[in-house]
């Protein structure tokens, strides 16, 4: 990697919704990939190129384990935490086909579309809460944590009376702030999803947690602790995802007035916005890989053992794949964006996130057609560059 000037990675936002400055491509502006600095020094390649990260995604030389001593990582909090194998998303195939393979069903689109009336359900019992409560009220809290969490409980069968517990000990793994944060989180979502398998064994429900423990759990085809992580990973994901795009793409739509119109008066609309919005906001702000062998792309040579990180903001704002990127349009042909990355690693959830989202959107803003911001703009608090990106709190009035 040449020893050129780079650019540290990851960064704080200036602004929630858009990318900082520094990710973009460097020197000529036209460089698909360019060296990047992470935390402690080590160099690794930052691809922000349209066609070379849907080409590095499904390329089967660039590992996702975390095992291997190569794998880059963003910050020293999780540098420092112990190294351990994450399932589903932290390993390759065959291991991760066989884990994807029995997960797949209980996120398919026709499971999403029986989903859609509970979410529907639950998006009006929280909004029936927030107008008798009156306002002002803060809409991460009062509405865009509780509809992922719980919806996500419904499907996993875990109790949304522990939400609670496992959302602060997920703020507590995304965020730290430090490694024993991250170390304590990880002990504590362990033994609450240990106890609570172990109280399913003789007490089954119908979520897709009791349904994996009949399957796979008790005719030994993978292990309790595999189980356990496997929860812990979609429980995590499939609330704290999702809670962050509903509050920033509820910021960001607020912010441009001209869009937000657009979809009141087109009932069609919402399919294409929500794509639209996972394009713009990009929330999951960096994919990491390791290389395993030598691949040339983008004009570059990415060695075996160096790290990569691709850069989902930069990436979804390419001029080649989109004209005027910087610019919402929410009537945007927008799909082949890799906000849920791409390959065999893309999201699982994304079926139920994009039912979530427009479900939530549209609900929110047909019952407060006079939804506002209750504070200054500039007051208002987003999450730092090294995590999932969204809104801390989100006051908000009517």
């Amino acid at each position: 990697m040449a020893d050129t000037e780079t650019v540290s990675f990851p960064q704080d936002r200036t602004c929630p919704y858009h990318p900082p400055a520094e990710y973009r491509p460097q020197n000529d502006g036209q460089k698909p990939l360019s060296p990047a600095r992470l935390f402690d020094g080590r160099r690794v390649w930052l691809v922000t190129g349209h066609a070379e990260a849907r080409a590095l995604l499904v390329d089967r030389r660039l590992s996702a384990d975390r095992e291997n001593t190569e794998f880059p990582v963003f910050t020293e909090r999780v540098a420092r935490s112990t190294k351990r194998r994450i399932e589903l998303i932290g390993v390759d195939d065959p291991e991760h086909n066989a884990q994807r393979r029995m997960l797949i069903p209980s996120f398919s689109v026709k499971r999403t579309a029986a989903l859609r009336p509970r979410i529907q359900e639950t998006v009006d019992r929280l909004l029936d809460a927030m107008i008798e409560q009156g306002p002002p009220t803060d809409l991460v809290s009062a509405f865009a944590l509780p509809v992922p969490s719980m919806v996500i409980c419904a499907l996993l069968g875990v109790p949304y009376a522990d939400h609670d517990f496992f959302e602060s000990q997920s703020r507590r793994l995304l965020r730290g702030p430090g490694a024993a944060d991250v170390e304590a989180a990880r002990a504590a979502l362990d033994e609450y999803f240990r106890t609570l398998i172990e109280r399913k064994r003789s007490d089954r429900g119908e979520g897709l947690l009791d349904e994996l423990i009949t399957q796979q759990l008790d005719t030994g085809a993978i292990s309790r602790d595999e189980l356990v992580q496997l929860a812990e990973i979609l429980l995590v994901a499939g609330h704290e995802t999702t809670a962050n795009m509903i509050s920033l793409g509820t910021f960001t739509l607020l912010q441009h007035p001209d869009q937000l119109d657009r979809l009141r008066t087109s009932e069609d609309l919402m399919p294409a916005a929500v794509e639209e919005l996972l394009r713009f906001l990009s929330i999951a702000d960096g994919i990491s890989r390791v290389a395993t062998e030598d691949i040339e792309v983008g004009g570059v040579t990415i060695r075996a053992g160096e790290g990569v990180v691709l850069s989902t903001s930069v990436i979804n704002r390419d001029e080649a794949a989109y004209p005027s990127p910087d610019e919402l349009d929410l009537g945007r042909p927008s799909r082949h964006h890799v906000a849920f990355g791409f390959g065999v690693h893309q999201c699982l959830g994304q079926n139920l996130a994009r039912a979530e989202l427009e479900i939530a959107l549209r609900t929110l803003f047909d019952r407060l057609p006079e939804l506002r911001l209750a504070a200054p703009v500039e007051e208002i608090p987003f999450k730092p560059g090294d995590t999932i990106q969204g809104m801390l709190e989100l006051p908000v009035a009517w």
